[in-house]
């Protein structure tokens, strides 16, 4: 295996663009390419997606051990050339203050290789200042390996200035610079309330990222990058994981479309181990869940971008209130779980009726009020968590609803600090809230869900 994480100093670096530039060029090189993104992010896999047309994953050193990240990296990555694309800066982990769950963490504990993209917006010489501070700062590790940036990418920079900054940079540090990207106008890729706005919104992205592989075809020093990912070779066949047993098979439905997308591809693999058939399907555009449903599965996303399509499906909308008053088990995540309440909020500031599974109206609130990891808890015993138990999640959302907190069964806790709140509501065999789960860090779960789907399959089906 040979791969790299792409890094940044910050949000807003131009990793995002740059990884899928050089997917998109590793592909022409015939290197196989697979993409993984670290941290809690949903968006930017998408892009990966659009990319190289498969699923990549996600890298997280919260919701998973030492040891998970690496079987999984090794048995994904045979026969690949592994991107990862970093968190938000480099070093910036828990609570802002925490190395651990950084994008630092991630390479440090699977030996990846890192090369920095560093903004060159409006700088010269500082470049250098910067790059000297992100190769010394002091992790408090071993003093020969505090990190594992092994060059460093320009982006913005003028072609004219980059020799010279290139050069100097070079003087004055050990890491090489391995190329630059230019300030590319025609790359019209834009932001709104949680990331980038999702790639199949964005007219002509094909032909956008082709232009951005193009330019860094040329402008990037791939001798040099691939020289450098080699240092990612491991002994694969010691990590390998085992095949799981086969489970007794059932019908999961599972939203995906516009307005609902947002899923960790580790839960949709623990979900199928546990012998969910995923079967996928549009609340936009399916009058009907799909034939033989045993359960659903209601990811996150914008349903507050698609208010009026979602209300105007009424036979779905009143197929799903029905099927929950009879037992199917449902699981909902943040825009998963503002579709089950009765009424929400558009992004056009219009109230559009939903599910009415559960009480409660999902209104704007205009403000991300409660952001990053978390630990969900059980007040008592539940079906799907026991007491004493915890599942890892996070939380990232603009719209909150009423009814919540007296609803709630379960209690999220911020790993950093230990600031908590009430997060889950259940009804019969529903179990929803604001928080994105990540299955695998709760052995069982994905079982007990499993067992709950089977049991509805026996007493009738969709």
């Amino acid at each position: 295996m040979a791969g790299c994480m792409i890094a940044a100093p910050s949000s807003g670096s131009g990793k995002t663009m740059v990884v899928c530039g050089m997917l998109e060029a590793l592909k022409r090189k015939g290197k196989n390419p697979l993409a993984f993104k670290c941290g809690p992010d949903y968006i930017d896999g998408q892009f990966h997606r659009q990319v190289l047309g498969v699923e990549g994953g996600n890298l997280d050193s919260f919701f998973e051990t030492p040891d998970q990240m690496r079987k999984k990296l090794a048995k994904a990555a045979i026969g690949h050339f592994v991107v990862a694309e970093g968190v938000m800066g480099y070093f910036d982990g828990l609570g802002g203050t925490e190395l651990r769950a950084s994008s630092w963490e991630v390479a440090d504990i699977l030996e990846l290789p890192v090369l920095l993209v560093v903004d060159a917006r409006g700088s010269s010489r500082s470049l250098s200042a910067q790059i000297q501070g992100f190769l010394d700062y002091d992790t408090g590790g071993r003093p020969e390996k505090r990190n594992q940036i092994r060059g460093v990418i320009l982006n913005k920079i003028s072609p004219m200035l980059y020799p010279r900054i290139r050069d100097l940079i070079e003087r004055e540090h050990s890491v090489p610079v391995v190329g630059y990207v230019p300030c590319l106008d025609f790359l019209q890729i834009s932001s709104r309330h949680l990331g980038l706005v999702l790639p199949e919104e964005i007219g002509g992205i094909r032909e956008q990222l082709g232009r951005l592989a193009d330019c860094l075809e040329e402008t990037l020093d791939w001798e040099r990058i691939l020289e450098l990912s080699e240092e990612a070779d491991w002994e694969l066949e010691r990590r390998m994981p085992e095949e799981p047993a086969e489970a007794e098979p059932f019908c999961l439905a599972v939203a995906r479309d516009e307005a609902f997308c947002f899923y960790y591809e580790d839960n949709l693999e623990a979900l199928a181990r546990a012998g969910a058939r995923l079967t996928y399907f549009s609340p936009l555009h399916d009058k009907m869940l799909p034939k033989g449903t045993q359960g659903l599965l209601l990811g996150g996303g914008y349903p507050e971008n698609h208010g009026k399509a979602l209300a105007g499906n009424e036979s779905l909308r009143v197929q799903i209130r029905q099927a929950a008053e009879r037992g199917l088990p449902i699981l909902g995540e943040c825009g998963g779980y503002l579709y089950l309440l009765e009424e929400l909020e558009g992004a056009d500031g219009k109230n559009y009726p939903m599910c009415g599974v559960l009480k409660g109206y999902g209104y704007r609130k205009g403000k991300n009020g409660r952001f990053g990891y978390i630990s969900v808890s059980p007040f008592e015993d539940m079906p799907l968590l026991k007491q004493g138990e915890a599942i890892r999640g996070h939380e990232f959302h603009y719209w909150d609803s009423t009814g919540f907190k007296d609803a709630c069964v379960m209690e999220a806790v911020k790993p950093s600090g230990g600031r908590n709140w009430p997060c889950i509501r259940t009804r019969r065999r529903v179990m929803a809230g604001f928080p994105h789960l990540y299955y695998p860090s709760c052995p069982g779960f994905a079982e007990r869900f499993a067992a709950w789907c089977r049991a509805y399959g026996k007493d009738g089906q969709i």
